[in-house]
């Protein structure tokens, strides 16, 4: 009697072994993790992509910065989509997390508002610029006033760029830095002022829309501040990390990008 009931405990533990791995191995449900907005509804475009490949997509959205990366280190969520890679860079230092990028899939354009002036040029000596006062902000706000002939930087100073780094100006303005929340609320004090995406975007504006000028995809911020989908090291290539990456590059994701946010959202491939 004791040997049947082993041999049927060792069957069942068999089939049960079996089937575990018969269903991760016909799993075919991506999870993800996301911000509501753009992430999650970008995803969602993906989702559409992924189901005519006979995938699922399963999308969980946060509005931290921290739980995303946690679940995906710890594998309970395959991949996620909320951050960039100075972040990720940060967060892996300091939490000792091991995760990398898969694919840089859209940015959130800086752009050059109005103020008292309409246009860069009809600047005159003496008017003001608002720039963000706070490092990685200040420098894309200085590398975009650069590249619309502003200002000229000292050579390669890159994302490290500070008002100290200004060797040039084509007008004498006076750049004035603060903190890059408040910029939007005094574009009636100043000439002109870079403003970060999210704060236009608090303020009503677009930068696709209103801005008199705004970060070039190519640019160096653009690509250092693209979003980007995140996995475990080590799962880079599995199948159902190569398909996420595939539908997030896809054509439909990026029609819907340009189509629905009208510039204040770019894609970056």
């Amino acid at each position: 009697m004791k040997k049947t009931i082993a041999i049927v405990l060792a069957l069942a533990l068999f089939l049960s072994l079996s089937m575990t791995a018969f269903a991760k191995k016909d799993d075919k449900t991506i999870t993800v993790a996301a911000s509501p907005t753009p992430h999650a509804e970008i995803l969602a475009v993906a989702a559409e992509v992924l189901e005519k490949e006979g995938w699922k997509l399963d999308i969980t959205e946060y509005n931290d910065y921290v739980v995303p990366n946690n679940v995906v280190e710890d594998e309970e969520i395959d991949a996620n989509y909320f951050q960039h890679q100075p972040y990720l860079d940060t967060f892996n230092e300091e939490n000792g997390t091991h995760l990398v990028s898969v694919a840089m899939v859209h940015y959130e354009p800086f752009g050059i508002y109005a103020g008292t002036k309409d246009s860069i040029e009809d600047l005159k000596k003496g008017d003001k610029i608002a720039i963000p006062n706070d490092g990685s902000n200040r420098a894309r706000a200085l590398l975009l006033l650069e590249a619309q002939g502003i200002i000229k930087l000292a050579e390669d100073v890159g994302m490290d760029a500070t008002v100290l780094d200004i060797t040039e100006k084509s007008v004498d303005v006076e750049i004035v830095e603060m903190e890059a929340a408040q910029i939007a609320g005094v574009r009636d004090s100043v000439a002109l002022a870079v403003i970060n995406g999210n704060y236009a975007l608090l303020a009503g504006l677009n930068a696709g829309v209103d801005a008199i000028a705004v970060e070039d995809a190519e640019s160096i911020s653009a690509q250092t501040y693209a979003n980007i989908l995140v996995v475990k090291e080590g799962n880079e290539e599995t199948e159902k990390t190569l398909a996420l990456k595939e539908a997030l590059l896809s054509d439909e994701v990026r029609d819907f990008i340009n189509e629905t946010y009208s510039g204040a959202v770019v894609p970056i491939f």
